[in-house]
């Protein structure tokens, strides 16, 4: 992978940071772009070669746009951590002398439904990720997942259910009453200003959201997981079938968004580290300056995108996302079926 630019590494970096949280599949854009440009970046970009250094390149990139996403929820994560170790020792005697694991907070059990939820996609991941990325990792094919992605995303918008429909209306409701009795919000900080005022609203909005979501039982948590399997195919977004999923399950809008970015955090840390080890041997070989280069901004973008993402679900919906899929996803099936 010599002919690796810092061109090509640069746009490609930026590309997985921001469209990895974005409900639009980074994978699905990094194999499309290089074939809609041509040329060397299609001969330098192929993600179909087996054992493809380019492959390598971009999973690795993945633990630049997991530590993004470590920074911005580093403090419900230090809550979700010391919960998990907390619930450890959480197990009570009851009067029949049998043992039962009983967890005690949100925190504890937010912690086991992102455990749960991880197991699928983690095992799969790890059994079938190079075939499927290899075998699906075609433009054409990306192109027409992409437009499947799309249709997804429009369907959970659609077919809502109403329990999802109505779990937004509840928190709309909850925080009505709160501005209107200027009542402070749990772990706001009274007398913190600017930047300091938001963030503490902003970690006040994540408590309460983890609290609602440690509602939901394991198996609908389990299901929210398994649909990320889904993502292994070019053109699938990690974070959009999990949304969908969520509602489908009841969620809110917003809480299905932040359990879908929770989840990504741990999966996507798992699957750039395991990269890695590439990157550090011969496939790395005269291009770790782009890497580099690809690194800092894949994080910069993430970050940059799910501070975006996470204010812009609580007040609306996947279907710009998912009338951009089909658009560019039936556009590239013409260009790269016709054209090309």
């Amino acid at each position: 992978m010599t002919h690796l630019t810092y061109l090509e590494a640069a746009v490609v970096g930026l590309i997985q940071g921001v469209t990895e949280l974005f409900p639009i599949s980074s994978l699905g854009h990094n194999v499309l772009l290089p074939a809609l440009i041509g040329g060397s970046w299609a001969a330098d970009l192929n993600v179909a070669k087996p054992e493809s250094p380019y492959l390598a390149y971009i999973v690795g990139l993945h633990v630049a746009t997991a530590i993004a996403l470590l920074i911005y929820f580093w403090r419900d994560w230090v809550r979700i951590v010391k919960g998990f170790f907390a619930s450890l020792g959480q197990f009570a005697r009851p009067a029949d002398g049998t043992r039962r694991f009983q967890l005690q907070d949100a925190n504890q059990k937010l912690a086991w439904l992102i455990i749960v939820a991880t197991i699928p996609v983690g095992l799969v991941g790890l059994k079938f990720e190079h075939e499927f990325r290899v075998l699906f990792g075609k433009p054409i094919r990306a192109a027409i997942f992409l437009v499947i992605n799309g249709l997804i995303l429009l369907a959970g918008e659609i077919f809502r259910r109403k329990a999802s429909k109505q779990a937004d209306q509840e928190i709309a409701r909850e925080r009505e009453l709160v501005a209107v009795g200027g009542a402070p919000r749990t772990g706001t900080a009274r007398h913190a200003s600017g930047h300091q005022a938001e963030r503490a609203a902003e970690y006040s909005l994540a408590v309460e959201s983890d609290q609602r979501l440690a509602r939901q039982g394991y198996l609908s948590a389990f299901l929210i997981g398994a649909a990320q399997i889904l993502a292994l195919l070019a053109g699938i977004s990690r974070d959009g079938v999990a949304m969908v999923a969520g509602m489908f399950t009841g969620l809110s809008r917003e809480d299905a968004a932040r359990f879908a970015f929770l989840l990504a955090t741990p999966v996507i840390l798992a699957a750039g580290v395991l990269k890695v080890p590439d990157l550090m041997g011969p496939l790395g070989n005269g291009i770790r300056g782009q890497v580099l280069v690809g690194s800092v901004l894949s994080g910069v973008g993430a970050y940059v995108s799910v501070r975006f993402l996470v204010k812009y679900f609580r007040t609306r919906t996947l279907t710009p996302f998912a009338i951009y899929c089909i658009v560019v996803g039936l556009g590239s099936v013409v260009y790269l079926g016709l054209v090309k």
